[in-house]
């Protein structure tokens, strides 16, 4: 270790910017709060190195105080976990995993999925789209087999299931396991594990206020924000849109991403008469152009009908006091909570009544929203996210240094 009060960390992640999703952002939030200039004094410093496997411009990472570190070989990615006092792994990528293990690393994993515990990483049981119960924990490596077959073929699926078992047992033996969620933590019941929830930077402290009442008059918009994928549920969004069509209610529902699946919804909206109550905007920068396209919607709808390890576009949405409806089911649901409104995961007839409800009394747009926010602000704070993380590391590189909570000093 350089010295007493700079720890050099590496933070491995496959996905990483200028991607958009909810690991790539967490991965950019925590890197961030790490070196920023304004940490507390008696936080250690961090040199903050990040290596992934997504290619983007040089320019693109001049703007950051770590270090990015973009396709490495094989032997330059052995010498900068070498160099580590810390290795943090977003998700349990194999070949970081394997190194970090061999040279003795204090290694932590941040699950944001289930990897670790399932071959194709959702607990989604391809040949009926259910959710899968744990068939790799279990044993049952034939039902697994099947599964990714429905995918690829046998012989795919065969090294699939083989790079399961050193992923699991890797898994295991790290220093510590973070989950994102209380329900990530309890499905992969993996050792040395806590639950670290995301950070989203508290917009309060930055004099930005929660979004604005609606104006009488103004057309009713649900949304929905993310990858047009079978696990988002948006089919069962659209059963739901086409029941309250048929009750004769006034709404718009704006579909913001894209995807594999666009032409296949495109070809439902069609199918279900809903071209003049439907609307996918294509795919929208995030940052100012979301808030833009976000502006005028009222509810957003996350009707995931899968075990959502968390659910970051949720959190992004409570923070601004948006009211969120989503499938009452695993990392989701615990996010939510009451700081939403819940329904049954693949029920569209719930959905429906939940959209309906809120058409007919427009005041839980304002009450619930103002709860999310207050929810979301209180539990995902990002300066809390990033303490959390500090004390972690502490921990695991052994080193007996206080990190500020507030008012509360904590031994690490």
């Amino acid at each position: 270790m350089a010295d007493q009060t700079s720890i050099r960390l590496i933070i491995f992640s496959h996905f990483f910017a200028p991607g958009i999703g909810g690991v790539e952002k967490q991965v950019m939030s925590l890197a961030s709060g790490l070196t920023q200039k304004n940490a507390p004094s008696d936080q250690p410093k961090f040199e903050v190195t990040v290596v992934t496997n997504t290619a983007a411009p040089p320019a693109q990472d001049a703007v950051h105080a770590f270090q990015v570190i973009r396709r490495p070989n094989f032997f330059r990615l052995c010498r900068l976990i070498q160099r580590a006092d810390v290795v943090h792994i977003a998700g349990p990528s194999l070949l970081p995993l394997a190194i970090s293990y061999f040279l003795r690393k204090p290694t932590v994993i941040e699950h944001h999925g289930y990897q670790s515990i399932c071959p194709n990483g959702i607990l989604i049981y391809e040949p009926d789209r259910s959710v899968c119960p744990g068939h790799f924990q279990a044993r049952r490596y034939a039902k697994c087999l099947k599964c990714l077959a429905a995918e690829s073929s046998l012989a795919s699926s065969f090294k699939q299931l083989l790079l399961m078992f050193p992923r699991y047992l890797l898994s295991k033996s790290v220093t510590a396991n973070i989950a994102i969620t209380k329900h990530v933590l309890e499905r992969h019941g993996l050792p040395h594990a806590q639950v670290i929830y995301y950070g989203i930077e508290n917009v309060a402290d930055l004099g930005i206020s929660a979004r604005p009442p609606r104006r009488d008059g103004d057309k009713f918009r649900f949304a929905f924000v993310g990858r047009f994928v079978p696990e988002k549920g948006i089919e069962v969004l659209l059963l739901a849109a086409q029941m309250l069509k048929s009750l004769g209610l006034d709404f718009e529902v704006r579909l913001i991403g894209d995807g594999p699946l666009r032409a296949e919804l495109e070809e439902t909206i069609k199918r279900f008469d809903l071209v003049d109550h439907v609307y996918i905007t294509g795919f929208v920068d995030p940052g100012l152009p979301m808030k833009n396209a976000l502006s005028d919607v009222d509810v957003v709808v996350v009707p995931s009908v899968w075990e959502e390890a968390a659910g970051f576009s949720a959190i992004e949405q409570m923070i601004d006091g948006r009211l969120v409806i989503a499938s009452d089911v695993g990392g989701l649901a615990e996010i939510v909570a009451d700081g939403g409104l819940l329904f049954p995961m693949k029920d569209a007839a719930a959905l429906a009544s939940r959209m309906k409800e809120v058409l007919l009394d427009r005041s839980l747009v304002e009450s619930i929203g103002a709860t999310s926010r207050k929810r979301a602000l209180a539990l995902f704070d990002r300066d809390r996210m990033i303490r959390d993380h500090v004390r972690l590391y502490l921990k695991v590189a052994r080193l007996p240094t206080v990190v500020s909570d507030r008012n509360t000093m904590h031994a690490a």
